[in-house]
């Protein structure tokens, strides 16, 4: 199935495997996904990530982090910027959001950011979605 909106739809099932505290999810690979995964690995919202190669388009496998009392550490994911409504930010949005709890996620002229590698390298950029 063709999904309209692909970071929605990696959102959605990243969302309900951490409901149903599943040890993994698997979603279509994409380069964008790729990058916004490896985002979540960096900053210890997941455990591992793994492409895995199939005769069509290859998955994303994402490991699940969870806690010694069996909590994900993602508690909560959000998309920010739609199809239908496109969200910006510039340099004064940035430092706004460093005060701000959890990671925002930008897609800048310099790819796929935090909002905190987005302020450093002096860049704004479509915002993407917010994960805490």
């Amino acid at each position: 199935m063709k999904s309209t909106d692909p970071l929605a739809d990696l959102l959605t099932r990243i969302r309900n495997a951490c409901r149903a505290k599943h040890k993994k999810v698997d979603v279509p690979s994409s380069r964008i996904k790729r990058n916004i995964a490896r985002l979540l690995l960096e900053h210890n919202f997941i455990q591992n990530l793994v492409e895995v190669e199939d005769n069509k388009q290859n998955l994303l496998r994402i490991f699940l982090k969870y806690d010694h009392q069996n909590r994900s550490f993602i508690t909560g994911l959000r998309r920010i910027s739609k199809p239908s409504l496109r969200i910006y930010a510039d340099q004064k949005d940035l430092d706004r959001m460093k005060r701000e709890v959890g990671l925002t996620v930008l897609s800048t002229s310099k790819g796929i950011l935090t909002h905190r590698q987005a302020s450093e390298a002096q860049v704004g950029g479509e915002v993407l979605l917010k994960v805490w």
